[in-house]
């Protein structure tokens, strides 16, 4: 049964690059850091003579961001950058102020998939890419936003 989250990760080209987006501009706090390999890691991760770095981020309370960079094998590209995709992910950021971070953002660089919107009432979102190529998404709600149930779950 599960107990709770522990955390989500991202596979990135460069993990010194991705720890410094995560770190420096987003301003996650580094928890853990690893180089891995040898059988355990190869059993554990399903390839032969696998080799990893990876990095954990403090993401607020109740969650972590893994970033691993593989050595061996090596990371293979994306096919794709389309967010429908079955398998694609993305990373969600509470923030104070969407459209502020969304500006401070593009100065720095990441790639946009969207300008900030308001789907529902007191909430807005923006989707972007990380340094990677990663999906990341800002969301700002509202102290007046109240769940609703329309699917009937």
């Amino acid at each position: 049964m599960i107990t709770s989250t522990h955390h989500s990760g991202f596979v990135v080209k460069d993990l010194t690059r991705a720890v410094k987006f995560y770190r420096d501009v987003l301003g996650l706090k580094i928890y853990d850091s690893f180089d891995l390999d040898g059988e355990e890691l190869s059993r554990g991760i399903g390839y032969e003579n696998a080799h990893i770095r990876g990095c954990l981020l403090w993401a607020g309370p109740g969650h972590i961001l893994e970033l691993l960079e593989y050595i061996n094998p090596p990371f293979i590209d994306r096919p794709t950058e389309d967010r429908n995709a079955l398998g694609a992910g993305h990373f969600a950021f509470t923030v104070d102020d969407c459209e502020a971070t969304y500006q401070m953002l593009i100065s720095e660089g990441v790639r946009v998939l969207n300008p900030p919107a308001e789907p529902l009432p007191g909430v807005k979102i923006c989707y972007l890419q990380d340094t990677e190529g990663n999906w990341i998404e800002i969301v700002e709600i509202s102290d007046t936003r109240t769940p609703t149930n329309d699917l009937g779950f």
